[in-house]
């Protein structure tokens, strides 16, 4: 697991940011960036919305032997992390040093590009596209394109949710723990029962791919973004939309919930992270620090400063919104 260090690294700077620990950041290998803040009325320094406050590059050294890593998710003691590879495996880091805790073979050869923790901390759902046939040349190959639900200690499987009929993008447990949205390839996000399967709710609002999937913390609403350059929110009960964010002029491919559940932080193609109001579409920032494609956006939990990273082999954290 060696080659997966230098994805590790991101996770671990990542996680001494938001937790404060600027000492130890300070001394990491790569070069970080810190915006100039000027002091305000009360002598403190108070970074101005959409600030950049650290950039950490992994351009150099590369190795290409890594696998791709296609998901991320903390766990919720913030203790482990789970990453999601392009090699068909599912692993469990401990986020303080970077040991491999636990592997699990997820995806029979095909990527896994999606990896989510119950709130619980006690299990993972990961998307799964196995292939079910091909041998000789000409042969089709039969992708059966589902969900996991497994052990996150004994890597176990407790259930395979089989509702797709495209590759899953996305995965997202509700607040509650009692429900897993998944988004696909096939133009859906379903809402099916974390314990059953059961399936409640299919949602068709996108015209193309769905690539990211978010509960609102209350677990009332979900937000959805996709290949059609949209942001949908929509009740999570009965799959009718409220209303559709159309900022961006490109794919969308990460979105985020702020933990007061005011915001949503979209991360696009279009080079661009974007927050905006929850209830009204509102824009109140556009990020512009990344060079690419930008594919994942993550909030701190004190819901100050985001997490943003994409083609641009950067991960850049700057402050939020108030």
């Amino acid at each position: 697991m060696r080659n997966l260090l230098v994805k590790v690294s991101i996770l671990l700077l990542t996680y001494l940011l938001l937790t404060g620990c600027e000492s130890m950041v300070q001394r990491a290998a790569h070069p970080l960036v810190f915006p100039t803040t000027t002091p305000t009325a009360s002598g403190t320094l108070t970074p101005k919305a959409g600030a950049t406050l650290v950039t950490y590059s992994i351009r150099e050294p590369r190795d290409p032997s890594v696998e791709p890593i296609l998901a991320l998710a903390w766990a919720p003691d913030s203790k482990r992390v789970a990453y999601a590879s392009a090699n068909s495996t599912v692993g469990i880091l401990d986020a303080a040093n970077g040991t491999l805790l636990l592997t699990h073979d997820s995806s029979g050869g095909l990527p896994v590009q999606a990896v989510a923790w119950s709130p619980d901390g006690k299990y993972i759902a990961s998307g799964d596209a196995r292939q079910m046939g091909g041998g000789p040349i000409g042969t089709p190959v039969i992708e059966q394109d589902t969900v996991q639900v497994w052990n996150a200690a004994t890597g176990s499987p407790l259930l395979v949710y089989r509702g797709h009929t495209g590759v899953v993008t996305s995965v997202a447990w509700s607040p509650d723990g009692q429900e897993i949205a998944s988004a696909s390839q096939d133009h859906t996000v379903q809402v099916w029962n974390a314990t059953t399967g059961h399936l409640l709710t299919t949602y068709r609002g996108h015209a193309s791919i769905v690539n990211a999937v978010a509960w609102s913390p209350n677990g009332q609403y979900i937000c959805s973004a996709g290949d059609d350059q949209t942001v949908q929110v929509w009740d999570a009960a009965t799959g009718q939309t409220l209303f559709t964010y159309r900022g961006h002029t490109s794919v969308v491919s990460g979105v985020a919930w702020s933990p007061d559940g005011r915001l949503i932080a979209s991360a696009s193609d279009d080079q661009t992270v974007q927050v905006w109001g929850a209830t009204n579409g509102v824009l109140l920032l556009t990020y512009k620090g990344h060079s690419a494609a930008v594919r994942a956006v993550a909030w701190s939990p004190d819901g100050t400063r985001l997490a943003s990273g994409g083609d641009d082999m950067t991960v850049q954290i700057w402050q939020a919104p108030s």
